[in-house]
């Protein structure tokens, strides 16, 4: 198989149920940027070995996914890990609450990248330790096993605040890129949607895990810069250069290195 995904890079990944493999082709043509065969949640314990079958045969062929596995301890993670290693996909572990076993499957997978998937209290509280280890490629958040542990509504803003802030740190100080949120459950309802993404974008997540097709356009343009934040990120590159890398007034505002960084982030998501 060709080079992992770009599971930095990310945007949008669509979940899509393990044991459907009539469905893998239409999740990549969506538009995407990460498909994830799901081997969890999404299928039911008799499943589970044909799913993973499925899910291997579908890779072999040449396709670029990730997979969520099973967790830490549950009967079916270690031949998961054992079958995905070397496969070229990257790998989403769930109820990553441990920095100790996040570091297990990192090493047993011999390479392949991990989005570790927080989801429980310790995994919020640990989120710095979990970042760290060498191997993660990014963090996300679970929003709706969270909420349920922590006795709050999933869909709160305030209820979720914390979580979400925790991993934006976590993962800024472990130099990974911003997290990818929780899913939005309710299918009928874009406005709900657009008004998560808005809160997403705005505390620093930088990517959303999707379970239906059709959020996926709207999600790939939520977090993608506009056409005046790229207009506005070249003038702030332009002028920084210009000025041979000292403060510079653009726009009748200061411009300092920590501005150019942000305006170089912006052109690179460009």
């Amino acid at each position: 198989m060709s080079a992992t995904i770009d599971v930095a890079g990310a945007r949008s990944l669509l979940f899509v149920p393990g044991d459907r493999p009539e469905r893998f082709t239409k999740a990549a043509a969506s538009g995407a940027d990460v498909v994830v065969l799901d081997l969890e949640d999404a299928v039911a314990p008799a499943a589970k070995e044909a799913a993973l079958t499925h899910v291997l045969a579908w890779l072999a062929e040449g396709n670029r996914a990730a997979v969520r596995i099973n967790g830490v301890g549950t009967p079916t993670h270690d031949s998961e890990v054992a079958a995905l290693a070397g496969t070229g996909a990257a790998v989403m572990l769930p109820k990553s609450d441990s920095a100790a076993a996040v570091t297990d499957t990192v090493t047993r997978l011999a390479g392949e990248p991990v989005i570790a998937l927080v989801e429980t209290a310790v995994g919020v509280r640990d989120a710095d330790a979990i970042a760290a280890v060498e191997g993660v490629a990014r963090l996300a958040l679970g929003t709706v096993d969270l909420a349920a542990e922590l006795g709050v509504d999933h869909a709160s803003y305030a209820a979720m605040a914390y979580s979400r802030g925790r991993l934006v740190v976590a993962s800024a100080a472990a130099g990974l890129p911003g997290p990818i949120d929780g899913v939005t459950v309710r299918l009928d309802d874009p406005a709900q949607l657009d008004a998560d993404l808005a809160v997403s974008g705005e505390l620093g997540l930088a990517a959303k895990l999707c379970i239906h097709p059709r959020q996926v356009e709207t999600v790939n343009a939520a977090f993608s810069p506009t056409e005046e934040e790229i207009a506005w990120a070249r003038r702030i590159v332009e002028a920084m250069t210009a000025g041979g890398g000292g403060v510079v007034v653009v726009d009748g505002a200061m411009v300092d290195a920590p501005v150019l960084a942000r305006a170089r982030r912006i052109l690179s998501r460009g």
